[in-house]
């Protein structure tokens, strides 16, 4: 199992509407199996917005960002997402038992 932890910093004010954005996006994905959750701050950094997906495998990571290019829904969904943020980064974690 792995952890997907991807974690922005947004302009002031679009934290909400950002996160809003990502978690409407997550529903528009065929594959049901990922577990997502999509969370605002309330300490630490300011407008900060992170999403964690749980999959199975570096595998289906693969397959749901091969379906994200092609899905025309999800891309609609996050149409000028990249106006809303000022830094991102992605963490991948591999699980334990």
């Amino acid at each position: 199992m792995i952890l997907i932890r991807e974690a922005f910093i947004t302009k002031p004010g679009m934290a909400s509407k950002f996160a809003k954005m990502m978690r409407d996006a997550q529903n528009q994905f065929s594959g049901g199996k990922a577990k997502v959750r999509v969370m605002t701050d309330l300490t630490g950094s300011f407008n900060k917005v992170v999403m964690e997906t749980e999959l199975e495998s570096l595998g289906d990571l693969d397959k749901r960002m091969q379906e994200y290019r092609s899905n025309t829904k999800a891309k609609e969904t996050m149409s000028g997402y990249t106006d809303m943020y000022l830094t991102g980064e992605r963490e991948i974690f591999q699980l334990l038992d």
